[in-house]
């Protein structure tokens, strides 16, 4: 098949569904699918390159508004190219995309699904008017894509759409991570050069919705860890200034960035991963699928999204009250306390990893969406 995906960037642009569009674009061509990914430019030029078997179309942007790139005539580059597309598939929220291509004869006729990550969560205002766009995007779309059961009871939009969604588990590179003799071997470095102490990981930007106030008020509460976090963002001050005033600064250590080796190292050598997340904008995590496949159990939020999906409370590991710091240290040391639960949780999750969030299954069972959405 000829498949164009649309989303607002592609890496190098950092962000979880742009890394999950480049996956699943590679993915689709090592499949023997010709694919092209149609995206803003992070400059204001055009670019076209292909990557890895993907071709990719940069348009130039404008300006950006909420976090939403403008780009000149995305709606009619999109309607010129489902001229020869066999099948289109947008990554949303991007509401300009959304937008432009409902604006275009073309969006009524020519075949596209959507994979839906997420609600609408804080951009409230914008959203009454974007609505009318959003319904006419949904409802020409053949299919949509959820990533868990939750969203598409969850959310408003998808509820009462139940009838043309389809489940579809995110795949990541499990086996590697899993199986990876430098990362495991780099894992006992890392774990020898903090004397053998407990480790706990997050790993994620330091934003409002990842819960950074949370972890900060939870870090003197488990007494006995050091707490490694990987990410860089606007609430780094606040969880530095958490930790300074409960006097445990030195037990908290913050990386800017790492590669993929050495994040897969880390998700082998802590005890537990943590993703405290605090609003439904957290709509999967998949930072929970990396360390499950490491076989690292988690701490997660109860949020009424897919990240308990993701993370199943009692067997990949616990959840706690959503902005409930006491709770959330509470399970974070039971996990500590308890070297069998840990362990159980912990092989119980890789199992779980390797067997359904594989980049192959997640590659299956996207066609199979295809093909319905041709038939």
């Amino acid at each position: 098949m000829r498949l164009t995906l649309v989303n607002k960037y592609y890496p190098p642009h950092i962000g979880g569904i742009e890394f999950h569009v480049r996956d699943l674009a590679e993915a689709l061509a090592v499949a023997g699918h010709q694919v092209r990914v149609i995206v803003c430019n992070n400059e204001h030029r055009y670019a076209e390159e292909v990557i890895c078997g993907v071709e990719v179309l940069r348009l130039p942007r404008r300006t950006e508004v909420a976090s939403t790139p403008i780009a000149h005539n995305f709606g009619r580059v999109l309607a010129h190219e489902a001229r020869s597309a066999d099948l289109l598939h947008f990554h949303f929220p991007y509401p300009w995309g959304e937008a432009q291509w409902t604006l275009q004869a073309a969006s009524k006729t020519a075949p596209y699904v959507v994979t839906y990550h997420s609600d609408i969560v804080r951009q409230k205002l914008a959203l009454r008017f974007y609505q009318p766009f959003l319904n006419r995007f949904l409802d020409r779309a053949r299919l949509i894509i959820a990533s868990s059961p939750q969203l598409i009871k969850g959310s408003a939009n998808l509820a009462g759409r139940a009838a043309k969604c389809r489940q579809v588990n995110f795949g990541l590179p499990v086996e590697r991570i899993a199986h990876d003799p430098a990362a495991i071997e780099r894992a006992r470095e890392l774990r020898a050069s903090f004397g053998g102490a407990p480790l706990v990981l997050f790993v994620g930007r330091l934003v409002y919705y990842k819960g950074v106030e949370v972890l900060g008020r939870a870090l003197p509460l488990v007494p006995d860890a050091q707490f490694v976090v990987i990410g860089t963002g606007s609430e780094r001050a606040v969880l530095t200034s958490l930790a300074a005033a409960a006097g445990a600064s030195e037990r908290l250590h913050i990386i800017d960035g790492v590669d993929d080796a050495e994040l897969a190292a880390w998700y082998h050598a802590a005890d537990v991963l943590t993703l405290p997340s605090t609003s439904p904008s957290e709509a999967f995590g998949l930072v929970q699928i990396e360390a499950h496949a490491a076989g690292t159990p988690v701490v997660s939020s109860d949020l009424p999204t897919g990240v308990t999906y993701a993370n199943l409370d009692g067997v990949t590991g616990l959840t706690a009250p959503a902005g409930d710091a006491e709770a959330l240290a509470a399970a974070i040391n039971r996990l500590l306390a308890d070297d069998a639960l840990r362990a159980r949780l912990g092989a119980q999750a890789q199992a779980r990893a390797l067997a359904d969030f594989s980049t192959d299954a997640m590659v299956a069972a996207t066609t199979r969406v295809y093909t319905e959405a041709l038939a």
